[in-house]
């Protein structure tokens, strides 16, 4: 890959992973919001299955916020990546940051690009996954 082509790979990945990692932030916030107010219209739910729900909405928000959260990181060490001409290079350098910060030694071969972003999809669907059980939980919350 020429360094022009992977500079625009990297920064379509890191930008299109940003708009991932914020629009489930605002559906969680949104829908946190709105809670009250659905609470309100369907009366005061005091059953122990709307209570379970009500727990697995809020763990599943706060899985899908740090998931997000950890998506933005990576969304930003992409864009790392791609301020450098080369795979070799943008990979040292998010390397060495990983390194400094003790989240994950450094290798000894580097990874490829592909690689980084095998790893970022696998998170991104952990994030989905995360959102779906909050939207379903909260759905059963409030309507049943």
């Amino acid at each position: 890959m020429n360094d022009e082509a992977y500079h625009d790979k990297v920064e379509a990945f890191a930008a299109g992973l940003m708009v991932q990692a914020v629009w489930p932030i605002l559906l969680v916030v949104a829908a946190v919001m709105a809670a009250p107010v659905i609470g309100l219209v369907t009366g005061p739910q005091t059953t122990a299955l709307s209570a379970a729900a009500w727990l697995v909405a809020a763990a599943s928000a706060m899985i899908t916020l740090a998931l997000s959260a950890l998506l933005l990181f990576d969304a930003l060490l992409f864009r790392l990546m791609a301020s450098h001409a080369s795979e070799a290079a943008g990979g040292a350098v998010v390397d060495d940051v990983l390194a400094r910060m003790r989240l994950k030694p450094t290798p000894a071969g580097g990874r490829s690009l592909d690689h980084r972003m095998a790893g970022t999809r696998r998170l991104l669907t952990r994030q989905r996954m995360a959102l779906a059980v909050f939207v379903a939980a909260s759905l059963f919350a409030a309507f049943v």
